[in-house]
């Protein structure tokens, strides 16, 4: 397969001999059911008359389209890419000059460590002393209180110093805050975020969770953090507009956010996030490199104590930190966010060195859990989260889900899931129309499929203009008395249209798919949310309605 850029479209152009067809599709729940089912039947019509098979421009004949009804033109899966932007380059102690190294430095950490925490406990009370009484968390920090906080910030340097980073490199400078309110930067590891407090003292924008972490929250909450819940959409618009107040208000320090919305090895820039460049008010980018040889000091999936131990028996840790020219939003770039973000990114990935893929978060979620179950090859299950967030609009926990469901499938050492496994998890027996599923998503046909062909199938399938529709429609279908239930014989009838053969067995499975609270009925809630938990499984009642739909039509 070819390699595609970051601008390649997923979806393939619909062939020429197909018919050129406008369909109007209510979104509005209120439309009229009628209007809803026209124009799934003209696609059904339009499949029962081009399902026996799909010519692809190489030439080459594949299976039947499975979603075809749903007016799907077939499934595109981008080629695996090779960037890896969160793995560590030295996770273990290797070699023998780091291990001499590690015996020589022990006594030197020790002497590191009780500077450490004698740093932090001084900074600690000098920073209870600072907010003690202080309740008007909505203006700016009084100047008694922020010239007190200078003896938190002299113990952060302190604290630099007893990680190995006895002097610290600069190019540029910071920008006054009335030219530049907003600083960006890149984010490699937990020094980062210490070094700005020292050398900045801003606002930062942090997760929830940070607020109960022993001493360092309390710290947090001297820089009058903007507390952010990631995965509530509430959460990160009131974050966006409690930017944009701090950054308007020149009593508040300057605002200063990570983008990238996690940690990176510094090889790569990630996707950005939005909540710096919405304000459209001026920008200062500021980049950070570690440059070494033997430790790597970016965070990825080490454990902080480790990470830690490893910079106390370093005789020097290298920290390089760029200060990068002010970028002023165009009128048309306040409106537009995305195109700022962008700018900022390349601006960043050129300095740096380095190019920005897409992805994000999400990834490292998928990464944490792959590693969690102790998949051999974790990093494979990165899908670049942010193409699919903005193509087909799944979010990071809705990725993780379908993650589960995959791992369910017991993938094979190289993250593939065969045919047998595919059919277990999602209770179907082999037959014409469960292989035509799994030939969907098996794009390379070799006779595996990976979570990312797997992933873009789902939500590929989930996103088809007519899914809704035809949701509406089997469940009607289903529910034979009109009463919102479906119970398992109405439920079996409907899938013996397809499955003549089908067993007792066999349908119990299915049926345990769909019936959520185990009392022995499946309500239309439960239809509808085991669809949406498995999009895929919308194939199996497309038979039932194209034999419908011909009936209606003879």
């Amino acid at each position: 397969m070819a390699e595609r850029d970051l601008t390649s479209r997923l979806l393939s152009p619909r062939s020429l001999y197909q018919p050129q067809t406008v369909l109007n599709v209510q979104d509005d729940q209120d439309s009229e059911p009628s209007n809803q089912q026209s124009s799934l039947q003209t696609a059904i019509s339009h499949q029962n008359h081009n399902h026996s098979q799909i010519y692809h421009e190489n030439g080459n004949v594949s299976s039947p389209n499975p979603y075809e009804f749903l007016w799907s033109g077939g499934l595109s899966v981008p080629e695996p890419t090779t960037a890896d932007p969160f793995r560590n380059g030295t996770p273990y102690v290797s070699g023998v000059y780091e291990v001499v190294k590690i015996v020589l430095c022990f006594p030197i950490a020790l002497v590191r460590l009780v500077l450490f925490g004698s740093s932090l406990a001084v900074g600690y009370i000098a920073t209870r002393i600072a907010l003690a009484g202080w309740k008007d968390k909505q203006n700016s920090m009084p100047k008694w209180r922020s010239r007190l906080m200078w003896i938190t910030r002299v113990c952060t340097r302190f604290i630099l110093f007893s990680f190995g980073y006895q002097w610290i490199r600069r190019k540029g400078k910071p920008a006054p805050r009335e030219i530049a309110p907003i600083v960006v930067s890149n984010h490699v590891s937990y020094i980062e975020p210490i070094f700005y407090f020292y050398e900045l003292f801003p606002t930062i924008v942090a997760s929830e969770s940070h607020d109960s972490i022993p001493f360092v929250g309390t710290i947090i909450r001297a820089m009058q953090v903007i507390y952010v819940n990631r995965f509530s959409s509430t959460s990160r618009k009131n974050a966006v507009n409690e930017i944009k107040r701090r950054a308007s208000c020149h009593t508040f320090p300057r605002v200063l956010l990570f983008p990238e919305g996690t940690t990176t090895n510094g090889k790569f820039l990630i996707s950005f996030q939005l909540g710096a460049f919405i304000a459209g008010h001026p920008i200062q980018p500021i980049i950070v490199r570690y440059p070494h040889v033997h430790f790597d000091q970016s965070w990825g999936l080490i454990s902080l104590a480790n990470l830690m131990f490893r910079m106390f028996t370093q005789f020097h840790n290298f920290i390089e930190v760029e200060y990068l020219p002010i970028l002023m939003p165009s009128d048309h770039q306040k409106q537009n966010a995305v195109r700022f973000a962008e700018r900022t990114g390349q601006a960043m990935a050129s300095a740096l060195n380095v190019v920005q893929t897409s992805h994000s978060y999400g990834d490292l979620m998928l990464l944490t859990k792959a590693a969690q179950v102790q998949q051999e090859n974790p990093w494979s299950y990165m899908v670049e989260m942010a193409k699919i967030e903005s193509l087909y609009h799944i979010s990071n926990l809705e990725a993780v889900d379908f993650l589960d469901k995959f791992l369910s499938m017991n993938p094979d050492p190289s993250g593939c899931v065969k045919l047998h496994d595919f059919l277990r998890v999602l209770q179907l027996k082999p037959c014409t129309i469960s292989e035509e599923i799994f030939g969907f998503l098996d794009v390379e046909k070799n006779g595996s499929i990976t979570f990312k062909q797997f992933l873009f199938g789902s939500a590929h399938v989930l996103n088809q203009p007519l899914f809704k529709q035809a949701c509406e429609l089997a469940f009607a279908d289903c529910d034979e008395d009109g009463d919102n239930y479906c119970m398992k014989k109405e439920f079996a009838d409907n899938l013996r249209v397809k499955f003549p053969d089908l067993n007792d067995d066999e349908v119990n499975g299915l049926f345990s798919l769909f019936d959520m609270d185990n009392d022995g009925r499946m309500s239309r809630d439960d239809f509808f949310y085991t669809l949406r938990k498995n999009p895929l499984l919308v194939a199996v009642f497309s038979p039932r309605l194209v034999h419908k739909n011909l009936i209606k039509s003879s």
